[in-house]
């Protein structure tokens, strides 16, 4: 393993910002976390399949085994009825868990693993090259530019009353139903994502890279893909992402609240928000959101822009009320997508002027 420095760290994170927001994010299907997606997507189909051949195996075992209804039969039994109409295992929420925590683990190590391994060859080629590859790899970890470039797909069409292709493009990026939301509606859809991302795509990668450089930073992402791939709280996966969903709360847990300052002190320097109210916004209604995180960057985007955000989702037949954030002090606009990406840029541009900071101290 190839030892960095905190001021080569700090220096890679640095250059790493630039990149992202030079490059972006290219749509190569070698791109790491494209190949973590679909590392997921397979190992989502195995372990499913040797979860139901187990169950099935258990519950064959039960069914002609002499012991009483609710017999301790291991770790499957408790699950192991079929399906009387296709005679399919039923899968039990314990055994979906356990498989939810091998998929978590296993795709994870993987990624820490092969980031690992990577960037310690590198370096034992050159230096330079190490310090290269390294930086690449945290570029690839954040997503400055294509959170900016996300928020514009919708921006635009609004700006220019096409409401069908706003409303298609927001559907992109949320997973709530977009096909009959209106202007604020689709504001806040964006607003929303790109405050709760100001975590997931910024601060939590760089977070992670200090701590452990791309290895940590590359984990990192694996679980948040995790969690956006099968952490959801629907039929398929309440359980089997259980674990996803889990992880990636504890592994935001420090950097959205880090964020949190960050979008006070963006607020601070930006013309029309407020960094006070911002602040009392988080302090007020950031603990109302279901998650342990994403309340925090909603709640000071609310307050710094001066409008509401929460309220109704659909997602398919389920309706979701989420608590509403911030003042209404006025009525969403399109307007507002733009403000959020200011203060996004605002967020990343303390941060890097915080890695300076101690790059020279440490001079």
């Amino acid at each position: 393993m190839i030892f960095y420095s905190l001021k080569e760290i700090l220096w890679m994170m640095l250059v790493a910002i630039a990149v992202d927001l030079v490059i972006g994010d290219p749509k190569w299907p070698t791109h790491p976390v494209i190949r973590i997606g679909s590392l997921i997507s397979f190992l989502e189909r195995k372990l499913r399949r040797e979860s139901a051949s187990r169950e099935k195996a258990a519950g064959d075992a039960e069914n002609t085994s002499e012991a009483p209804t609710g017999a301790d039969g291991g770790m499957f039994a408790d699950a192991g009825a079929k399906d009387k109409a296709g005679g399919q295992a039923v899968l039990s929420p314990r055994s979906l868990k356990l498989w939810g925590v091998v998929l978590a683990a296993a795709v994870m190590l993987a990624a820490f693993a092969a980031m690992l391994a990577v960037t310690a060859v590198a370096a034992a080629i050159h230096p330079w090259l190490g310090y290269a590859v390294t930086t690449w790899f945290i570029s690839t970890t954040i997503a400055v530019k294509g959170l900016k470039d996300a928020a514009r797909l919708v921006a635009v069409p609004l700006a220019a009353g096409d409401m069908a292709a706003a409303r298609k493009y927001t559907g992109y990026i949320v997973g709530r139903d977009t096909k009959h939301l209106d202007e604020g509606e689709l504001t806040r859809a964006v607003v929303e994502t790109v405050a709760e991302n100001t975590v997931d795509g910024v601060v939590s990668p760089l977070f992670y890279a200090l701590i452990g450089g791309a290895p940590l930073a590359m984990l990192y992402r694996a679980a948040n893909t995790l969690d956006s791939m099968v952490g959801y709280k629907n039929d398929r996966y309440r359980h089997f992402g259980w674990a996803s969903a889990r992880w990636d709360d504890v592994m935001n847990w420090i950097p959205a609240r880090l964020t949190g300052i960050l979008l006070i002190l963006a607020a601070a320097v930006q013309p029309k928000m407020s960094a006070f109210r911002a602040a009392r916004s988080v302090g007020r209604f950031a603990r109302l959101h279901p998650s342990p995180n994403s309340g925090i960057p909603e709640s000071a985007v609310a307050g710094a822009l001066g409008i509401e955000l929460g309220g109704r989702n659909t997602y398919g037949t389920v309706v979701s009320e989420r608590a509403r954030m911030g003042w209404p002090l006025r009525p969403r606009s399109r307007g507002d997508i733009d403000g959020t990406v200011r203060l996004l840029y605002g967020a990343a541009g303390w941060l890097a002027g915080g890695i300076l900071c101690a790059i020279w101290l440490l001079n």
